[in-house]
């Protein structure tokens, strides 16, 4: 896949502990994510961050969470990301999904071992 030049960057914020189907909701949406082919994504944890709620979750040992952030990055086309939109919609119940423009530079990869 060929991907350099203007395209978009999602970036999904959601809790660690947040599930889909009885999986968590990170690993969820990556694997969808796959199977869809697009360029790829990368899941973070934070250690520390509050939502719409504003409980706090952090990593501190004092108040050690079992729900920390996590943030999901994609970046592909602008036509493949107003594809995903919908998907993440459907998928994201409490959380935030961004959306903003992305040059990207460079996207290389070998092909995968079989």
């Amino acid at each position: 896949m060929k991907l350099e030049g203007e395209g978009k960057l999602v970036r999904v914020f959601i809790g660690e502990s947040d599930t889909y189907h009885g999986k968590p909701l990170y690993q969820a949406i990556v694997e969808r994510i796959r199977q869809e082919h697009f360029a790829g994504a990368t899941v973070i944890r934070g250690i520390e961050g509050y939502g719409a709620s504003s409980r706090l979750y952090t990593a501190r040992i004092l108040r050690l969470s079992e729900d920390l952030p996590v943030i999901i990055e994609v970046v592909d086309t602008e036509e493949r990301i107003d594809q995903l939109l919908p998907i993440l919609d459907e998928m994201v119940g409490d959380g935030l999904v961004t959306v903003e423009k992305a040059h990207v530079i460079t996207y290389r990869g070998s092909p995968p071992e079989p």
